[in-house]
């Protein structure tokens, strides 16, 4: 499957990115079929090809997340923006460990409680 992405290029700590296109499975700092623009994350510039983006969506292309929402932000294309980072994962592994410290909290007062109760008789 076809993927329009960005693919890093620039000097340490300075980045700059190029639009492509080029297989989801490849990695994106190898060949590409096509370079559709650049990204300047300082200055927040992008230059894209419209009709060359429009033409590779119109063929089936995807699009990253990021690129999706950078898009819709320029006005190249319409549509709803898209959550691009997994925040959710961290807050779910928060609440497991939340709910499993209470769950010990709870077995070491039983104990206590147990320990107690044998104590007394």
């Amino acid at each position: 499957m076809l993927t329009i992405r960005l693919s890093r290029i620039g000097k340490p700590k300075k980045p700059f990115y190029r639009l492509i296109i080029s297989e989801k499975a490849k990695d994106p700092f190898g060949s590409h079929l096509e370079i559709l623009g650049t990204y300047n994350p300082f200055s927040k510039e992008l230059i894209a090809e419209k009709d060359r983006v429009e033409y590779w969506l119109n063929r089936g292309a995807k699009m990253s997340p990021t690129v999706n929402n950078l898009l819709i932000d320029k006005k190249i294309i319409e549509g709803k923006k898209v959550k691009a980072s997994s925040s959710g994962k961290k807050e779910v592994v928060k609440e497991k460990a939340e709910e499993t410290k209470v769950e010990v909290k709870e077995e070491k007062t039983e104990k206590k409680r147990l320990k107690m109760n044998e104590n007394n008789k």
